[in-house]
C-alpha cells in the first residue's frame, strides 16, 4: 500500500510540468495550487523519511546475503555455462523440478524458433 502511495505522490511532485502551462490570472486560484504543491511535498517527505530506515535495513540484508552466497552463485554459473541450453523446469506430480540440459543436436539446430 505504501508503494502505491508512495508512487502516487511522486507523480504527483511532478509539477514542474504544470508549471509550464499558463495558470489563470485569479490569484486565489496560483495560491491554492501552491498550497497543494506544499501540501503534496510534505506528505511526500514524510512517507520518505518514513520508508528511509526500512530501505537501508533491507539493503543491509541484501548485501549480507550476496556476501555469503555470491561464492557457490559463481560456482553454479561456471557449473550451468548458458541458459540456452537447457529446456524450461518441469514439475513434476511429486513436486520434485527437472531441468534438461538439450542435446548437442538441439542446441546446434533450434529449428529456427526462438524459445520463450
Amino acid at each position: 500500500m505504501r508503494i502505491v502511495t508512495v508512487s502516487l505522490l511522486l507523480a504527483m511532485s511532478a509539477s514542474p510540468l504544470l508549471a509550464e502551462t499558463p495558470l489563470p490570472a485569479d490569484p486565489s486560484t496560483k495560491e491554492g495550487m501552491s498550497l497543494i504543491e506544499e501540501g503534496a511535498r510534505i506528505i511526500l517527505r514524510s512517507l520518505l523519511d518514513d520508508v528511509q530506515p526500512k530501505m537501508e535495513e533491507l539493503q543491509k540484508g541484501l548485501d549480507q546475503a550476496l556476501a555469503e552466497m555470491g561464492p557457490a552463485l559463481k560456482e553454479l554459473l561456471l557449473k550451468i555455462d548458458d541458459f540456452r541450453n537447457y529446456h524450461p523446469p518441469e514439475v513434476l506430480p511429486n513436486g520434485d523440478i527437472i531441468i534438461r540440459r538439450k542435446t548437442p543436436a538441439e542446441i546446434a539446430d533450434p529449428d529456427g524458433q526462438i524459445e520463450l
